[in-house]
């Protein structure tokens, strides 16, 4: 089964750490839903008649669309695309537009049966420090006021390792998640993206720089806390209570085939991946002749160095059987003799993959350990092939 992916490229205010594509001016959105709802009539196609088990709508601010943008959105994927019944449907959402009245009724009204809210922190001086757009107190009403109206599937952002969170603010945000019952959280280390506006602000000595050793630090500590409080690591960034993972994110990291609409969308087929062209103004109106989005037909080795980076970041880890059944034996082999020094230096271990239905191991794979999950990236890329 496939998943859906559209972008909504607009905010109220820039994020000083944010390099995701969007604009604070909302004077195209209108446009912009008319320009969506065409692509959406132009991939009909792209699955080839595979049913849709997810759809997310993220950003940007997907919350700053009307009730009656979001249902037009929502009532024309459901005409194009063959959607599950039982499809997970989420929207991102900012604290501030869910403690608008009328906001949540409309967005279960339109099939939304998931929340992803960017909470980010419960303290003023961390929500001023990132430039959002809410306040602390909105952050805490905004979740239990989801609760009430009856969304028991909500995700929470949280940032830790900025220059000024402490060890005991970073353990208040993470009690504070605990505490409300939330069965999913995101948590990202603080990261200073070129070209952004924090980058810049680093650069002229206007704010601290981020310390990699408090980042490690504050990683390290969240594993144990949520450990402790019965969630599951699932991916490097994602912690969910039993049976609450992400179905959509999860695809991206199983491999699945996904679309993905509005400007900068990026989309896989199982063997070739596209991306939208990021400016909104020519999503709205291209150019006679000029394309929307460009495309890449991914080579074997592509393919496989895509594999080893994203499955190694979850759970599962990355399957030693597979890669030598899908890209070969010396692939296989090649893999193991290069992860033989993280398994000595404990950075990862080998599991036993069990056939369930035959009683008897199957084959191997990797999983990094807590200390290889600090270094995740740098151990896939040195794994590439």
């Amino acid at each position: 089964m496939a998943g859906i992916y559209i972008h909504i490229p607009f905010c109220r205010r820039a994020c000083h750490y944010c390099n995701f594509h969007f604009s604070t001016s909302l004077q195209r959105k209108n446009d912009f839903v008319s320009a969506l709802l065409e692509e959406i009539e132009r991939k009909r196609l792209y699955f080839e008649g595979e049913s849709v088990e997810t759809i997310y709508l993220g950003g940007g601010t997907p919350s700053l669309l009307s009730a009656g943008e979001l249902e037009q959105i929502m009532k024309k994927l459901r005409t194009v695309f063959p959607i599950e019944a039982g499809a997970e449907v989420t929207l991102e959402a900012n604290p501030d537009d869910i403690t608008i009245a009328g906001n949540l009724q409309s967005w279960r009204a339109a099939g939304i049966n998931r929340l992803s809210i960017g909470i980010q922190s419960f303290y003023e001086e961390d929500l001023q420090w990132m430039n959002r757009a809410h306040t602390a107190s909105q952050a805490l009403n905004s979740i239990t006021m989801a609760q009430e109206e009856g969304f028991d599937n909500i995700s929470i952002d949280l940032i830790y390792g900025s220059p000024i969170l402490t060890d005991e603010h970073w353990a208040r945000n993470v009690e504070q998640a605990i505490r409300l019952k939330i069965p999913h959280l995101s948590c990202y280390a603080l990261t200073v993206e070129p070209k952004t506006a924090l980058d810049k602000m680093i650069s002229q000595h206007k704010k601290e720089a981020v310390d990699p050793d408090t980042q490690a630090r504050q990683f390290l500590l969240l594993m144990d806390w949520l450990e402790r409080a019965g969630y599951e690591h699932y991916e490097i960034s994602n912690f969910a209570l039993p049976g609450k993972r992400s179905r959509h994110n999860s695809s991206y990291w199983q491999g699945k085939k996904y679309l993905g609409l509005g400007p900068s969308a990026h989309s896989y087929d199982g063997g070739s991946r596209q991306w939208n062209i990021a400016n909104n103004a020519l999503y709205i109106l291209p150019p006679e002749g000029q394309p929307l989005f460009e495309k890449e037909d991914l080579t074997a080795a592509q393919r496989l160095n895509e594999y080893i980076m994203i499955s190694l970041r979850t759970k599962e880890g990355c399957n030693a059987a597979y890669v030598a059944a899908t890209f070969g034996e010396a692939a296989g082999k090649k893999l193991m003799a290069q992860a033989g020094r993280y398994i000595q230096e404990g950075k990862m271990n080998i599991e036993y993959v069990n056939d369930p239905n035959k009683d008897q191991e199957t084959g191997q794979r990797l999983v990094l350990t807590r200390e290889g999950k600090l270094l995740a990236d740098g151990i896939a890329a040195d794994l590439f092939q």
